[in-house]
């Protein structure tokens, strides 16, 4: 499978309302700490914002509700993986993506057969306390060459003038929250992702 080069990650609905019409077609749902009456109608909500757009929703965690709920994507994180129902998720036919900081993850999450696997943090993040350093575009290069034909997700501190060299180093798709979630313009922010991100979606540039 192919990943957009593009992957927003936001924390409700809200955000989704605002930027899958700008022409986003990758965004993960990763809500926390949230009673399951809300994350159902969050999940609800997401779903037809991004069918009515043409958008992939990646639901983050709550594998079980995305099955009950029809989506057919889930990221899960590796204290998630080790205690989630693989079998369950693929009898439903929900595809998979897997984070992993170091190669005892990598290895958790290829023997989950996923559909994608995420490194970071690529560059130091702000976004929550981690007990890994920062990886470096050399690790990209290093995880591309483990996981071959599988979609490789770089996310950590990405900006708009990382993407060329994430992509460069092996990465299909940058994985972006805070760049645009905190800017003061999130909306032209996004746009401004999409612009960048274009020459690899349209097939004129190549990633390593």
């Amino acid at each position: 499978m192919t990943l957009d080069p593009f992957y927003l990650i936001v924390d409700s609905t809200d955000w989704v309302a605002r930027l899958v019409p700008l022409g986003v077609k990758l965004v993960q749902l990763r809500i926390k700490d949230r009673p399951e009456t809300e994350l159902r109608a969050e999940i609800r909500t997401a779903l037809a914002i991004c069918a009515a757009h043409r958008c992939q929703l990646i639901v983050n965690d709550y594998w079980q509700l995305a099955i009950e709920e029809g989506c057919d994507f889930v990221h899960l994180g590796q204290e998630d993986l080790a205690v989630a129902d693989l079998r369950a998720i693929r009898a439903a036919g929900l595809k998979l993506g897997v984070s992993t900081h170091d190669e005892v993850e990598l290895q958790a999450a290829l023997a989950a057969e996923p559909q994608y696997v995420a490194l970071g943090p690529v560059y130091a993040t702000i976004l929550k306390q981690m007990k890994w350093a920062p990886q470096g575009l050399g690790r990209l290069r290093q995880w591309k060459s483990h996981v071959g034909h599988l979609p490789l997700v770089a996310i950590g501190g990405l900006n708009i003038d990382r993407i060329e060299g994430v992509i460069a180093h092996g990465a299909d798709s940058a994985a972006v929250v805070t760049d645009i979630t905190l800017n003061k313009d999130p909306e032209l922010r996004t746009r401004q992702w999409l612009a960048a991100t274009d020459p690899w979606r349209t097939g004129k540039m190549q990633s390593a």
